[in-house]
């Protein structure tokens, strides 16, 4: 009788160690997913702010369609990766913005009147703001990314993953040549 509820006492407490171990890795997977999500946030925050930058700057440099053009392509697959990209893809499709964004600022350079409109200055200033936070919803997102990957690859942890249907996940990296945001301020 005794070997029977010790027995019973082990197959219990592997039972609740399964469980706490499934929920862990799944609040971890959760909390990465999120992360992510944070990042589209911001990413779709500054490709909306782009048609009012754009559209001031156009008031000024109607020749510059080409670039105008470039934009509206960057914007469009911000969104759509934002929607239901990988995370390469969202890396790709912000460097891509990211550039847009450069040819965008420098033909407003070229006009002393524009770079003085407070319209401008206010895009300016929100968009500068918005860089902030991307840079800080990737950092949150890698650092949720690297709990998680820590965990997926430990013992007992590892034992659990496909019960939980949990794997690591990638990190967020700029692109090469992106590691840092386009400057926005002249």
């Amino acid at each position: 009788m005794a070997v029977l509820l010790i027995i019973i006492g082990i197959i219990v407490v592997l039972a609740l160690f399964a469980a706490y171990a499934f929920n862990k890795l799944r609040r971890l997977d959760i909390g990465a997913q999120e992360a992510l999500g944070g990042i589209d946030v911001q990413l779709t925050r500054r490709a909306d702010l782009i048609p009012n930058l754009v559209n001031t700057v156009k008031g000024y440099a109607q020749h510059e369609k080409g670039v105008f053009e470039e934009v509206t392509r960057a914007r469009t697959s911000v969104k759509n990766a934002a929607a239901d990209g990988t995370v390469p893809e969202k890396a790709a499709a912000q460097a891509q913005l990211d550039r847009a964004i450069v040819d965008v600022l420098a033909v407003a350079e070229a006009y002393p009147d524009l770079k003085a409109s407070t319209n401008f200055l206010q895009l300016q200033e929100e968009l500068s703001d918005t860089e902030d936070k991307i840079s800080f919803a990737r950092q949150y997102y890698n650092d949720a990314v690297a709990s998680l990957n820590k965990i997926v690859q430990t013992i007992p942890w590892l034992l659990f993953t496909g019960l939980a249907g949990v794997k690591a996940r990638e990190f967020y990296n700029a692109p090469e040549g992106q590691e840092t945001a386009p400057s926005v301020s002249f």
